[in-house]
């Protein structure tokens, strides 16, 4: 079975692509994901968010930055340097062990910084930047209109930055989803992710303290980005689409190349499995292939797109009870 695929314009051995997360944050863990047969890896993020509380913390510990404004952009540069430069090497050495595309990502609130940062990502190698693209809608303040633009901003920076391919992953929480995505298509997005999963809070009833809850995904998840990855691919929309959250198994794959994804992001299932279930995933894959006679991928992406009824199942909002009496 060929199960080679294009991402992003990159040339990969199957869709199988291991997302962000603290599984890619190492070398080690890069080089096991090779192993194990992953078509790519998108290493860990790299938070915007992190690093300007930690220099926010600096500088509130000492008046004096208050007062010399050139001593405050100094801390900042520096307390920003760390980070910065292990993602860096990250990068470097992930390219120099692995043969397989090794995609940045970077989780960003504001395009005032991350642009500039991005292009040090090309020149350390990357082939390619994700932008896990983030604001929550809780301010009284800020129209959705407001927020919307700010994804676009964020992504036309990073573009005048760079010359390798830019994927956006984004969350569900937009009051017209195809809207937007096609505005993020038309900015520039060589590839969209769908959908980026949220932190999950809940509440210790003995202690009445927020505490995670549901860190990992569940199968049933999938069918949120399933919907609008074939609502997309049937709309024509002009960039790959990474299909994530909730694929578990190798049938949860199937499913989303044939609602028209170009690959499939996997995590939870590594966490749960181990990075060698990597090897059952892709082997999955081939033998429903072998078993439905397809020898290509590109030959059931976007089958469901075909039937018209298959979309109008994907539009409907409300369960409709028949009755024929």
């Amino acid at each position: 079975m060929n199960l080679s695929t294009t991402y992003l314009g990159l040339d990969i051995a199957n869709p199988l692509v291991v997302s962000s997360s603290k599984l890619t944050g190492n070398i080690e863990n890069v080089k096991a994901c090779a192993a194990a047969g992953a078509g790519a890896v998108v290493l860990k993020s790299l938070f915007e968010e992190q690093i300007t509380a930690r220099v926010e913390s600096k500088l509130r510990k000492n008046e004096m930055y208050f007062w010399y404004p050139e001593a405050a952009a100094y801390i900042q540069e520096i307390s920003k340097g760390p980070a910065a430069d292990d993602y860096l090497k990250l990068i470097v050495d992930s390219k120099k062990t692995v043969k397989i595309p090794v995609i940045a990502s970077v989780n960003c609130v504001s395009p005032v910084e991350w642009p500039f940062f991005a292009a040090k990502m090309q020149d350390a190698g990357a082939d390619a930047i994700e932008l896990n693209i983030a604001i929550f809608p809780c301010s009284k303040d800020m129209s959705s209109s407001e927020i919307e633009q700010s994804y676009i901003d964020i992504l036309t920076a990073v573009k005048k930055q760079v010359t390798i391919p830019v994927a956006v992953k984004i969350g569900p929480f937009f009051t017209n989803t195809m809207s937007m995505a096609f505005r993020l298509a038309e900015a520039g997005a060589d590839g969209l992710v769908l959908f980026n999963r949220f932190y999950n809070p809940d509440v210790d009833i003995a202690t009445a303290k927020v505490v995670t809850e549901n860190v990992f995904s569940s199968p049933d998840e999938k069918s949120v980005s399933m919907r609008w990855i074939a609502l997309l691919s049937a709309n024509g929309i002009p960039a790959d689409l990474a299909a994530s959250t909730g694929i578990h198994y190798s049938i949860g794959v199937v499913k989303q190349l044939l609602a028209g994804a170009t690959v499939a992001q996997v995590c939870t299932t590594l966490y749960q499995n181990g990075i060698p279930y990597l090897k059952e995933i892709v082997g999955g894959l081939s033998d429903w292939m072998k078993k439905k006679g397809y020898k290509d991928v590109q030959e059931f992406r976007g089958l469901v797109n075909k039937f018209p009824e298959n979309t109008a199942g994907f539009e409907r909002l409300q369960y409709m009870k028949k009755n024929f009496e």
